[in-house]
């Protein structure tokens, strides 16, 4: 069912809508061709209640139903809805793994029973362990359980990227049926030219493609930034792995094939394995332990309001500029996109961290709730106070100039200090640790920041303060 209990829930990016509702009717045909019953309900249909349990229980009645059986939900809301609606309607129900993930939703809060914070390397390596992979015997293959430090290169022009593997499709039709709704979008659906993948066989080839040309290289220069190219070396798996059309254990299997006998690309492919195994069912256990109240945590008290160049890319810090407008005409940015730029600009500004994730669980294509709000409100925003990371995310304008090539061009100067011209990162870098110092001061892994700030001057102090001031009161001019 393509439902408004959905749709309209937040704002969407079209491209979110036009590729989910695609890859559900491709499916639908696909279990149609087979020989199963399909009731199929478009977002258009008359007959659509617009809510999983209105339709359910008009569908319950047409065919004299007296019971439903489900796969698990990954939203916490669908699956609250679907069980009220049983006990509501007195129905027999019965209730199936997804197996779409390697754990169930609860193996990570017996994992982390007791522990007052979670982290995923442990839980990464247990999982490493239990599957048996990239093991020597109890030994992690290559003498490491990560090759983080070797996946920092940035991109200088050289290897060349290679040519997009995704098919492109026209979904017009699709487009059409959502404007004639009425459903608010926003960003460019590209409804003539869609890229992302719609069927599992479109998807396996887009595996393919990763395996063969890009997995090599995928391991170097994984958290690069390039303004010539906005891609990469990343496999764009993201959005077939969830929506289901591919399964993660296939995804890793077929990886993992592909370590040489030496294991000289194992930093590839460990890292690529991280992102599955470890990050993915790591923020899935965070979300179904922690739901509901997960995404309306701010321990940090954030209460800034999000930009308004979030939603069309205005703005004049080119490294913003980058990464927000790719994301509305791409509904895609990688994780260091995301996570080094985009958050922690959120972060440093202090933006209420509701709206982030409101913003980020709508603008990406491979955004759903159980993924997106740990990642946003955990890892990028620190709010849920340390849970999920052992320190915030932060960085001055050093990081991006290190892994991008964005400084370039960009109309503010990263070697000033705190005047109209400087880079906003390097101000309000000090000035988040200078009003949280109190919070950060006991906390290992910030004692070089904190000290770092106790070296400046008070009239730097007071020139950061004043800079971030001006700052904050004119986020939508930047």
């Amino acid at each position: 069912m393509e439902v408004r209990s959905e749709t309209d829930r937040l704002m969407h990016h079209a491209q979110q809508l036009i590729g989910i509702f695609a890859a559900m009717r491709a499916f639908a045909d696909s279990l149609a061709r087979d020989g199963h019953a399909v009731h199929y309900l478009k977002i258009g249909d008359p007959e659509n209640r617009h809510s999983f349990a209105e339709n359910l229980t008009k569908l319950c009645s047409d065919y004299d139903a007296v019971g439903v059986e489900w796969q698990e939900p990954d939203s916490w809301y669908v699956d609250e809805e679907l069980r009220k609606l049983v006990k509501s309607q007195g129905l027999e129900f019965n209730v199936v793994s997804t197996e779409h993930f390697f754990e169930d939703r609860d193996s990570l809060a017996r994992f982390m029973d007791g522990k007052k914070s979670w982290r995923m390397e442990y839980w990464y390596r247990y999982l490493r362990k239990k599957y048996d992979l990239l093991m020597d015997s109890d030994e992690p293959l290559g003498g490491q359980w990560n090759f983080d430090v070797s996946n920092r290169k940035a991109w200088k022009g050289d290897p060349e990227p290679p040519v997009d593997a995704r098919v492109s499709h026209d979904h017009s039709g699709i487009w059409k049926e959502i404007c004639e709704c009425g459903i608010k979008t926003f960003g460019a659906p590209h409804e003539h030219d869609f890229r992302w993948p719609s069927n599992r066989s479109e998807s396996l080839r887009l595996l393919d493609a990763f395996a063969d040309s890009m997995l090599e290289n995928f391991g170097d220069y994984q958290d690069a930034m390039s303004s010539k190219h906005q891609t990469l070396f990343h496999s764009l798996l993201s959005f077939s792995l969830n929506t289901k059309m591919l399964c993660p254990k296939e995804v890793i299997s077929a990886i993992v094939k592909r370590l040489k006998p030496n294991n000289e690309n194992i930093s590839s492919i460990e890292g690529f394995v991280r992102q599955i195994l470890g990050w993915r069912e790591f923020v899935r256990g965070v979300y179904w332990a922690r739901m509901p109240d997960y995404i309306d945590i701010n321990e940090m008290r954030h209460t800034a309001k999000l930009p308004k160049w979030f939603w069309d890319g205005r703005v004049n810090m080119n490294c913003l500029r980058e990464s927000i407008g790719q994301s509305l005409d791409t509904s895609y940015a990688h994780h260091i996109q995301r996570l080094m730029v985009i958050g922690n600009f959120c972060l440093l500004a202090q933006i209420d961290p509701k709206q982030v994730h409101l913003w980020y669980l709508g603008v990406y294509i491979d955004a759903f709730e159980w993924v997106e709000s740990p990642n946003t409100l955990g890892m990028s925003q620190f709010a849920d106070g340390g849970l999920f990371a052992s320190k915030p995310y932060i960085s001055s304008s050093a990081y991006i100039h290190r892994m991008s090539d964005y400084c370039k061009d960009c109309r503010y100067d990263r070697k000033k200090k705190h005047t109209g011209d400087a880079c906003p990162f390097d101000t309000l870098y000090w000035s988040f640790l200078d009003d949280h110092r109190e919070r950060f001061a006991k906390n290992p892994r910030m004692t070089m920041m904190i000290k770092n700030l106790d070296r400046k001057s008070q009239d730097e102090l007071n020139a950061i303060r004043g800079r971030a001031s001006e700052l904050k009161g004119s986020m939508d001019r930047l």
